[in-house]
């Protein structure tokens, strides 16, 4: 199956974006993560700074329009109500006797908790946070895991292992515990040009951040392959998308599915970018 998509400039920044999040009015926000800022986009309008914070990256809207936000510069996941004033740390210290570090991108069960990615190489982490306090290790041992997403199920997790360039599932026994070690997805498509780890922007192939559409395919954020690649349910890929963002960091959907938001930028720290691809 050939998908396509019509790309829309929507946006060049100074710093690289990730956190893309739509909310029930149609505003879009994003994430700086160097310029330590919560951008809010209204449809027709000027950037924004709503928030602020030390590095902001995975970031989700909840249904009550309060903002879970990873900042990894304080290791911790933090809590914005809807008019963007931190009001408590979800997330961060130690949790089962390991310290979260650098909490990256975020997956949200709205009647329990959350899970969330620990970018680390080699020893990256998974771990869960429920709303009422309790917290969990989920997974651990992993090369740098990324972007993750929670199956409309909730029995699986997929989640990016970026410096093994592929998808991992992890099957959950119930909410907060997994069932067995994470299993291999999805394998990714390679770079062609010779790895250069100066210039991971375009030669590297690093999974970023993930979502899912409505008929169960996985889009990826493909970081230094300027490209969405699109995954099926049982793991096959079914095409890849360019962007037009060398380093594509993530995306969210419109409600109506049929168009996107891919944020990322030219390099890292800047300059960033945000497009909008129409789905043909």
């Amino acid at each position: 199956m050939k998908i396509t998509a019509r790309i829309t400039k929507r946006l060049t920044t100074q710093f690289y974006t990730e956190g893309p999040g739509i909310d029930k009015a149609g505003n879009l926000y994003f994430t700086t993560i160097t310029g330590g800022k919560i951008m809010r986009l209204r449809q027709e309008g000027i950037p924004e700074t709503w928030a602020v914070c030390g590095y902001p990256n995975g970031q989700r809207l909840l249904a009550n329009g309060d903002h879970l936000v990873c900042d990894c510069k304080t290791g911790e996941v933090l809590r914005f109500d809807p008019k963007g004033r931190q009001i408590k740390i979800e997330a961060g210290g130690k949790i089962d006797g390991q310290p979260v570090k650098l909490p990256n991108d975020l997956a949200v069960d709205e009647a329990y908790g959350f899970y969330f990615t620990d970018s680390t190489r080699h020893d990256g982490k998974i771990f869960y946070a429920g709303f009422d306090g309790d917290k969990k290790l989920i997974a651990q041992g992993l090369d740098y895991p990324n972007g993750i997403v929670l199956t409309p199920d909730k029995k699986m997790l997929l989640v990016a292992e970026s410096y093994k360039n592929r998808i991992l599932l992890i099957r959950l026994q119930d909410v907060g515990i997994a069932w067995g070690k994470p299993e291999v997805f999805a394998a990714l498509p390679q770079n062609p040009r010779p790895f250069d780890p100066s210039n991971l922007a375009q030669t590297g192939n690093l999974p970023d951040g993930l979502a899912l559409d409505l008929q169960g395919n996985l889009w990826v954020a493909h970081y230094g392959m300027q490209a969405l690649q699109v995954v099926s349910p049982s793991g096959e890929l079914i095409t890849s998308i360019d962007t037009g963002v060398p380093a594509t960091s993530n995306l969210c959907f419109f409600p109506d599915y049929k168009k996107l938001i891919v944020t990322g930028g030219k390099n890292e720290p800047g300059p960033g970018l945000i497009h909008k691809l129409t789905i043909n």
